[in-house]
């Protein structure tokens, strides 16, 4: 069972898809693979501008976790983090084998923290805070085996804007 842990917060429009330089996409790519290299968790990253005509955050969010088949994961450990630039919107999605074993408030506290550096401008670092944590909790639930797989691409998915 997907959960809804949304959020709108307020930052600066981003000039078209170039929202990071290559530099930063490189560093929010080195934090999904560090993350992912202490667990079998699965995380995926999702920006575009703007939301499609008449869905909420969520249901974009969702929608990509569908389209990029997270919920195949072996272990059903996927988390999917979607930012809709423009809208001033982003979502966390955690898969239900993440979801039954995280505590009540983390997506929550997750989504603050990295809220907290959107608001400065930083949205490289609050993608990496926000990585972080969803990698530290899948590492204590779900830790790396010597023969696990990525079964997911690391790179940053630029969704249609």
């Amino acid at each position: 069972m997907l959960k809804d842990y949304s959020s709108i917060f307020i930052f600066s429009i981003l000039n078209k898809m170039e929202i990071f330089n290559q530099e930063e996409q490189e560093q929010v790519v080195q934090a999904i693979s560090l993350a992912e290299n202490q667990t079998s968790g699965e995380i995926r990253l999702v920006v575009e501008r703007r939301l499609h005509d008449g869905l909420e955050v969520f249901e974009q969010a969702k929608f990509y976790f569908e389209k990029l088949k997270m919920q195949n994961t072996n272990l059903r450990n996927g988390v999917l983090i979607y930012l809709a630039t423009e809208d001033h919107q982003f979502a966390i999605i955690g898969d239900s084998g993440i979801n039954n074993l995280v505590p009540e408030d983390f997506w929550e506290t997750t989504k603050e923290q990295m809220v907290s550096f959107f608001k400065t401008g930083d949205y490289v670092q609050g993608l990496i805070t926000g990585i972080k944590n969803a990698g530290y909790q899948l590492s204590a639930f779900f830790p790396r085996k010597q023969d696990d797989v990525n079964e997911l691409p690391n790179d940053i998915y630029f969704g249609k804007s």
